[in-house]
């Protein structure tokens, strides 16, 4: 544990101190709690005044609660409490987590991952090896952060966020680290990136898949540049990048990655380090060659999605960075799952295959759909989908169109739309599909939609169909308004529905 002096010593140093409201006697005090919510102080926390809605009374509850200093970038002068001022609290966060939680990060190999598309896919990919081959040795389970789901060690909880924030990130390292974890995967987002929630972390290896046109709007990124700017300082931070030859922008990408001490290269162009070739579906398999420095040998995927192929790459460029022996590569690779990514269920008559994936995106929507096209040639395509409410407002036009150009039908439905109406998206979308001559309709509610289109199929009339539920994979919450509400997943629902169309077509 450190004394506030310490914690006031390290923003003075960083230029991020505005003024010190503590005295001798307060300097002294030990630190034993970081935290910005109110309701997990405990005595001798130090409290951290955060975010655009915070309010006065977070602070008083925190002081009620045992809080022995707080920091902030604004004055409480009716709270009687020794403080800190900062210029800006989002770069102060990491200093301080720094400090508590003493560089959790280097007591295990901290792999990142970041990119539009594909990156809870790897990291998956990569924990499954990583649990593998720590089996082997009799060591614990790996632990990951993603937008699936959490586990530290203590911990495991399905996620609301790709990346947390700061100093629950670092409380996160700190329970891997006590429980003696060898290896912690983590997705890294472009927010995280952009609003200092990862800095001063230090990965041992960092992935870059790809980059395409995302996260665009007032509350996220203004434009492009700053979308991809702000992916590209993660570079900073690593140790061995890992970049995808196949990624559009790849010059930039590979100039940027300069800034890491080691590159390697993956991807299905000749000269990649990591270089897959031979890729081709056998059955239900997706099978492809790898050829590296250390091996040139076929893996196997049994997830669906040719694309997946790319993201197996990557997983394999990290196990070959980590000195993996091949065996745990190839098992790990051959019997990885990832909950909501590309999970197909069938009828028993084959006239429904339905996957249910989190493609969310422009480009994992155009991968989905030259992935279906090649996979399940000649069947027709349904697609149910929604976008977000008040976030990447680009996605409506350009899932619209995409789905349009490549759909026979669409249901549109909510997707997380929080405090806008879930219609309104669904019609902003709706011109967009409307321009490609796609029929569709609108539903306020994902089950009625899933329902609908697996048992349309039943129809004499009706051809064998690739139904696509896309944009909640797994998870068991829509946001609405400021609320989680609990709900079944799309594969709850995909499951049940065919269960009920076997039990009466078959």
């Amino acid at each position: 544990m450190h004394k506030l002096q310490e914690y006031i010593d390290v923003l003075t140093k960083n230029n991020l101190l505005s003024s010190d409201n503590t005295n001798a006697d307060d300097k002294e005090i030990i630190i034993k709690g970081l935290t910005y919510d109110s309701n997990s102080v405990t005595e001798g926390t130090l409290f951290v005044c955060k975010g655009a809605a915070f309010k006065q009374a977070y602070l008083e509850d925190a002081v009620k609660k045992g809080a022995v200093a707080f920091i902030s970038e604004k004055e409480y002068p009716d709270v009687a409490l020794p403080h800190i001022m900062v210029n800006d609290i989002r770069r102060a966060m990491p200093f301080l987590g720094k400090i508590f939680y003493d560089s959790p990060w280097n007591n295990f190999k901290l792999t990142g991952l970041t990119g539009t598309k594909g990156k809870s896919t790897t990291a998956y990919y990569i924990k499954n090896i990583l649990d593998l081959y720590e089996e082997s040795i009799g060591r614990s389970e790996t632990a990951i952060t993603s937008s699936i789901d959490f586990y530290d060690g203590k911990k495991r909880y399905e996620s609301h966020i790709t990346t947390p924030e700061c100093l629950e990130l670092l409380y996160h390292f700190d329970n891997a680290a006590k429980s003696d974890i060898d290896f912690f995967t983590m997705e890294v987002s472009s927010q995280a990136l952009k609003y200092n929630r990862v800095d001063l972390i230090t990965y041992d290896a960092g992935v870059f898949l790809n980059i395409s046109e995302d996260h665009i709007s007032p509350i996220e990124h203004p434009d492009f540049e700053d979308y991809f700017s702000s992916k590209l300082r993660f570079f900073s931070q690593v140790k061995h990048a890992l970049i995808c030859t196949d990624s559009d922008y790849y010059e930039r990408i590979e100039e940027a990655s300069k800034a890491s001490s080691k590159v390697t290269t993956f991807g299905t162009k000749p000269g990649s380090d990591i270089y897959g070739y031979d890729i081709k579906k056998v059955d239900e398999e997706i099978h492809f060659k790898v050829k590296c420095d250390r091996f040139d040998k076929e893996f196997i995927l049994t997830m669906p999605g040719l694309f997946n192929v790319q993201n197996a790459l990557a997983a394999i460029a990290v196990a070959v960075s980590y000195d993996i022996p091949e065996e745990y590569i190839f098992n790990g690779l051959k019997t990885a799952r990832s909950k909501g990514r590309m999970e197909l269920f069938t009828t028993k008559d084959k006239k429904v295959f339905a996957i249910v994936d989190y493609a969310h995106n422009k480009l994992s929507f155009e991968k989905l759909y030259e992935s279906t096209f090649s996979e399940y040639p000649g069947r027709r395509v349904v697609t149910i989908f929604g976008c977000p409410g008040k976030k990447a407002l680009l996605r409506r036009e350009h899932l619209g169109t995409l789905a349009g150009k490549n759909s026979d039908m669409i249901y549109l439905v909510p997707e997380d739309p929080g405090e806008e109406p879930a219609e309104e998206i669904s019609k902003d979308i709706a011109q967009y599909v409307e321009k490609e001559g796609c029929p569709y309709e609108i539903l306020d509610s994902r089950s009625i939609a899933i329902k609908k289109a697996i048992f349309e199929v039943a129809s004499p009339d009706m051809p064998p169909t690739v139904l696509l539920i896309t944009g909640k994979g797994d998870e068991t919450r829509q946001k609405i308004g400021r609320e989680y509400i609990p709900c079944p997943s799309d594969a709850e629902y995909v499951q049940n529905f065919i269960k009920e169309y076997d039990e009466k077509y078959n």
